[in-house]
């Protein structure tokens, strides 16, 4: 995910100027974003407090590692059933052809 040039605190300073009644053209303007930014924020971010939205980022953090980590958990998970399906395949097959081979006297 791409980091913001802008923090939390300058995020809702900014919603908080809009919401007060200055044109989304100036804001934009002054800060050098687009309208679509602009309300993009209004929408995630509408009425919050930079302490919300501090703790809102940290938790989005906290959960992509915790979608990795069960990300690569599942890979492994997979990864290893299927050496053990190998490996039974291969007992079974090594255990028919020690029973279906014919018994030599000598």
């Amino acid at each position: 995910m791409k980091k913001s040039k802008f923090s939390p605190s300058q995020i809702v300073k900014i919603l908080q100027s809009y919401e007060s009644g200055k044109p989304a053209v100036e804001l934009c303007r002054e800060h050098g974003i687009s309208q679509a930014t602009l309300y993009n924020w209004k929408k995630r971010y509408g009425g919050m407090e930079a302490t919300d939205l501090k703790r809102l980022k940290a938790l989005e953090a906290e959960n992509q590692r915790l979608k990795r980590m069960y990300a690569e958990l599942a890979l492994d998970h997979q990864m290893a059933k299927e050496i053990i399906e190998k490996s039974y395949k291969a007992l079974r097959e090594a255990r028919y052809c020690k029973e279906s081979a014919p018994i030599r006297h000598q």
